[in-house]
């Protein structure tokens, strides 16, 4: 497994479950249609993968993290 440094606090990783969760409850509700729904699955899917991992690869290239700062 790669050794990547963590990017994302806590809170980012609970609001993409939810998001992620959401897409799924609504096509499950019947609200998405078919195209949308398979484009917005990839989507939650990388939002669970990158909570799993607390890493975000787009934060890298702009410096952002959404780690709380330790203090000392």
């Amino acid at each position: 497994m790669l050794n990547v440094q963590k990017n994302m606090g806590n809170t980012d990783r609970i609001v993409r479950v939810i998001l992620a969760l959401a897409i799924v409850g609504m096509y499950f509700a019947g609200v998405l249609p078919m195209g949308w729904a398979i484009g917005l699955f990839a989507l939650a899917g990388i939002f669970v993968a990158t909570s799993f991992m607390s890493f975000c690869p787009l934060y890298l290239p702009f410096g952002l993290s959404t780690l709380r700062k330790k203090r000392a």
